[in-house]
Order: structure tokens, then sequence, then C-alpha cells
């Protein structure tokens, strides 16, 4: 079987998936707009943790490669360093320091030595909990215990106020977690973590999750109006459906005022069936009596998917009533119908 290739990734293309990623968006999401599996993805954002490495920046005290072609032609005439430092404006053990760790007067080259420089300006800095042993097992022993990392910085401030070596902050945690290049805390400790995430995601997440499947417009239980939840106006109704043993149905609808109760029979649960019952009862009473309706965000998505999808379910209009979304864990806003 062939094998597809796939090519790497450009500077530029790097710097636009880092960005999609900060936005929030998926690895799938990422995937399709590069044409790449989201596996090539991960394997991008997996060495950092999925935290964008910063952008590297030369010191501006550091020779820049001008200043290393000057060199280069100085030592092609025969320059001495102490000349060379007074042609460059630098001192002369700089430039001693330069010549001598890139070959010497024989073979010192501009290009080949400022590409050196750059990669040997690699250094990163280790952090606290790697150099710490004391506050790296204090910091694990809580991880263990289930706690978050902003619970373990905020217990060693209380616990070493005076000792700033005993604190760390819970970016620092995440990040010595996410990155293993740190060496500081094992990867085994990832899955004591309360989101059992590999890669760390970006807080703007929750606005760019798919929205297929879901409704718009929808209005919750929690929003509805006072007026409604007195039940001092007749006109607002709870709805349900009810299983019984051999696949019967029953849906109910239940005034909030008068307690009034409809039923209607249905043969099936499918969507066309339900919102025909509805449509059915609803047509019995006049407009000013089916005012409202609080029914489950399960069966709406049934009703959106049959109904006409041109007017926004959760809008009031005169052929509808306002409709209140029941969320999860919240059916005791709904009295009437238990």
């Amino acid at each position: 079987m062939r094998r597809g290739y796939f090519r790497g990734f450009t500077a530029s293309e790097k710097t636009e998936l880092w960005d999609r990623w900060q936005r929030g968006e998926s690895l799938k999401s990422i995937g399709r707009a590069f044409g790449k599996p989201s596996s090539s993805i991960y394997f991008q954002l997996a060495p950092h943790g999925g935290i964008r490495p910063p952008p590297r920046r030369r010191s501006r005290l550091a020779l820049t490669l001008a200043e290393r072609e000057e060199i280069s032609r100085a030592i092609a005439l025969d320059q001495s360093a102490r000349s060379i430092a007074r042609l460059l404006g630098r001192s002369a053990s700089s430039v001693s320091r330069e010549i001598s760790r890139n070959g010497g007067y024989d073979r010192y080259r501009a290009a080949p030595a400022d590409e050196q420089a750059w990669n040997r300006a690699r250094r990163p800095k280790r952090c606290k909990l790697a150099t710490n042993s004391r506050l790296r097992r204090s910091v694990a022993e809580r991880l263990r215990l289930n706690w978050s990392p902003e619970q373990i910085a905020g217990w060693l401030k209380r616990t070493y106020p005076e000792d700033e070596s005993c604190q760390v902050s819970h970016e620092t945690i995440y990040r010595s977690l996410f990155v293993q290049a740190r060496g500081a805390l094992k990867k085994e400790l990832l899955r004591h973590l309360r989101s059992k995430r590999t890669i760390r995601r970006s807080r703007q997440v929750g606005l760019h999750k798919d929205r297929r499947g879901q409704i718009t417009g929808l209005i919750s239980i929690r929003e509805r109006p006072a007026a409604i939840e007195d039940r001092a106006v007749p006109g607002h109704w709870e709805g349900d459906l009810l299983s019984g043993s051999k696949n019967s149905y029953i849906a109910t609808l239940v005034e909030r005022h008068t307690r009034y109760v409809m039923l209607a029979k249905v043969v099936n649960k499918d969507t066309q069936t339900i919102v025909s019952a509805l449509i059915k009862q609803a047509k019995m009473l006049p407009n000013e009596l089916y005012r409202s309706l609080s029914w489950r965000a399960t069966l709406l998505r049934w009703a959106c998917e049959y109904t006409d999808k041109s007017v926004p379910f959760g809008k009031y209009c005169l052929s509808r009533p306002l409709v209140f979304s029941l969320e999860p864990r919240c059916h005791g806003l709904c009295g009437s119908q238990k």
C-alpha cells in the first residue's frame, strides 16, 4: 500500500497554526485549513504542551551579522583584535572571544559564526520546580491528592508567606506538567488534573466550539419572567413526554395558572409525530391562552429540525408561544409536570 507524503510546515504556516490554536479552534478544524490530518497538528503542538513558544529575539548587545562580516574582512587584512574592536566600537575582549570560539584567526567565517551564536543562545532558564526539589515534592504530593494548580499555589502562599523560594504560581505548575522538556513534574501527574488534557487549551475555546446541532435563540427556563413564575396570569404551559410500556408515549401540557391538563397520545417519539401532536393541541386554544411553553431542550431540538427554520424557535410570534428550555438538573423549575 502506497503511503502518502505530508510536507512540513513553513514558518508562516506555523505562525498561523498557533494563531488558530490560541483562538480556540479544534485540531480537526486547523487540520482542514492546512489540508492535513489532525495528528499532524497535534505533533506540532504537543512538544510545547499546547503553549505557544515566545518568539526568539537577538539581544541588542550581541554582535550582528554585519559586524561579524567586518571582523572576517579585518582578519583577512591581518588586523589585530584591538584594532577590530576600535573599528566596531566594541571591547577587545568581546572581539577576541568571538574569534576564538568560532575557529580562530585561520578558520573564522561570518555566516557560520552568526548561525552558531544563534544556536548557542538557546539556553532556557530552568524553572523553579526543576531547581527546588523540596518545592517540587510538595507540589507533586498535592497533585496526587487531586488538588488543582490554583489551590496548590494559594496554599503555598498562605503556608510560606515570608519564603518566596517555597512559592510558585499556578501557571508554572501547568507549564511544568504540559511541557515535559522542563524535566520538573512527571507526565503521570497529568491524569490528576480535572480537565484530563495532555496539552493546554486556550481560554477562548468555548467561543469556537462546534455549534452544529444546537438551537439558536434558545431561552433558558431560568430567564422566565416573574409573571410566569408567580402563576398569576393564565396562558403559560409546561410540557413533557411520558414513556410507557410497549413503546407507548403521551405528550402532556399543563397550564401553570389553572393546572388544566391536556394529553395527546402519540404513536412514537419521532420528530414529526410529536410536533404534529403539539400543533394539534395548540389549535384548540385561543392565542391569549397559549403564550409560553417550557419544555426539555432535547425535544426542542427535535422540533427545530421539523419546524420552519426561518423563524427562530426562541422568539415570540403570533403563531408560536415564547419557548423556554428546561436545562439538565432543572426539573424542579417545572413543578406542575412533576
